[in-house]
């Protein structure tokens, strides 16, 4: 749980531009990767995501520009997504930044039917995002599509370097 606003927001930033980087690496044709024959899609999984911004952050009481799943069809375009995502989570920042304190974090809100303190709720949008971007990056390499590295390089990175890939 995020204690700080200021810890919030650096990691906020870290992890947002990763997702960014997933998502810039997207191709259109890509989108349409499934997870299991007519299950969800890269393009689902990365609306998802996506929309997941204004949604939980409305929920929690913040005013968070951005689609929703119910509002917006997915886009078709990855560059589409790519930069609703960057403006959504932009709003986020801003948002959490403008309307809530330190002192607030520990303070409780419905979420889903709980009571989750704020700060609660800022790791569980981090932890989403990063459990549905994991997803992407396996979708990703199914579709032949180049992974950028999140935690380190990617294979495709460590080639790059002319590192040889790691059994």
């Amino acid at each position: 749980m995020f204690r700080t606003i200021d810890d919030f927001s650096s990691a906020w930033a870290r992890e947002s531009e990763g997702t960014l980087k997933i998502l810039r690496s997207l191709t259109d044709a890509s989108l349409a990767q499934p997870i299991v024959p007519g299950g969800r899609t890269l393009g689902f999984l990365a609306w998802h995501i996506t929309c997941t911004l204004a949604e939980m952050g409305g929920h929690a009481g913040l005013t968070v520009i951005g689609p929703t799943e119910q509002t917006h069809p997915a886009p078709t375009s990855a560059a589409d997504i790519a930069t609703t995502y960057e403006a959504a989570s932009a709003s986020v920042a801003a948002a959490v930044t403008a309307q809530w304190t330190d002192a607030q974090t520990s303070d409780l809100i419905p979420m889903y039917g709980e009571q989750w303190p704020k700060g609660g709720m800022l790791s569980a949008l981090v932890y989403h995002q990063t459990h549905h971007r994991g997803q992407m990056t396996v979708l990703m390499r199914q579709a032949g599509v180049p992974v950028a590295g999140m935690y380190g390089p990617s294979k495709e990175e460590w080639a790059a370097m002319g590192v040889p890939p790691m059994p």
